[in-house]
């Protein structure tokens, strides 16, 4: 087995350009690390660390970035972020739509993991964080999206096993609603759909990027790398059932 030692961080962050993945990158790159951050479109303002263009949805552009990586042999950690809601009622669901969010929510974190993982084993050190979601738990119209990021949660417990004697950790954070540009255009601030998701959550609002971003650093930092294979919902406990009800 492997001792762990701590190199300098370099991660790569799957759909980094803006919300999440976004915060996640100007989280760590305050805790020092070197950011490589991939999306379909380059953000306007200024990004923290290099930025890559690549769209999720073609599994041949995933690799071509996979193979050209920069820095690809000193990156030792991966936050896949990425994801595509697709939601379907049972009997409307095309297939069509759950390749496509399977290829983006979760072949494209085997893809990016494997990619990086040469390059982890050789420092004896590594990181992953996969963004899950409190959907994986089951939602009306989510049948495709709660099924990828239920394969995230699943794959970061194997990969947990059979990681680990190289010094590195896979684990998930699942968010519940978060405050995004998608989320405000569905749910409007003020509106009574946002006020009604906000009334079933027991901490009473809706999560911040920064919030997510946070515990998405707490599995990344090289102080933590004892825990492994785990799952940390961050929803202000509304997986656990909706406030006031006995």
């Amino acid at each position: 087995m492997s001792n762990p030692r701590n190199p300098h961080p370099v991660t790569l962050i799957s759909g980094a350009a803006r919300g999440i993945g976004r915060a996640c990158a100007e989280q760590l790159r305050r805790d020092g690390h070197d950011i490589i951050g991939l999306g379909r479109q380059c953000p306007a303002d200024a990004f923290p660390g290099e930025f890559i263009e690549v769209d999720f949805t073609d599994r041949a552009a995933v690799s071509r970035v996979c193979e050209q990586l920069p820095r690809k042999e000193e990156i030792n950690g991966v936050v896949n972020n990425v994801g595509d809601p697709g939601p379907e009622l049972l009997e409307e669901i095309d297939l069509d739509t759950v390749d496509r969010v399977m290829e983006v929510n979760f072949y494209s974190a085997i893809q990016l993991v494997r990619a990086a993982l040469p390059g982890m084993k050789a420092q004896g050190y590594g990181r992953i964080v996969n963004v899950s979601s409190e959907l994986a738990l089951g939602l009306s119209t989510r049948t495709a999206y709660g099924a990828a990021k239920a394969a995230l949660i699943s794959a970061a417990r194997t990969w947990s096993l059979e990681l680990a004697g190289y010094g590195i950790s896979a684990n998930c954070v699942a968010p519940g609603p978060v405050d995004t540009d998608l989320f405000n255009r569905n749910n409007p601030p003020g509106s009574d759909i946002r006020k009604m998701k906000e009334d079933k959550i027991p901490m009473g609002r809706i999560a911040t990027v920064e919030d997510i971003a946070r515990a998405v650093a707490f599995f990344m930092a090289p102080e933590n790398g004892y825990v492994t294979g785990q799952t940390l919902f961050v929803d202000g406990g509304s997986s656990l059932g909706a406030k006031g009800l006995l």
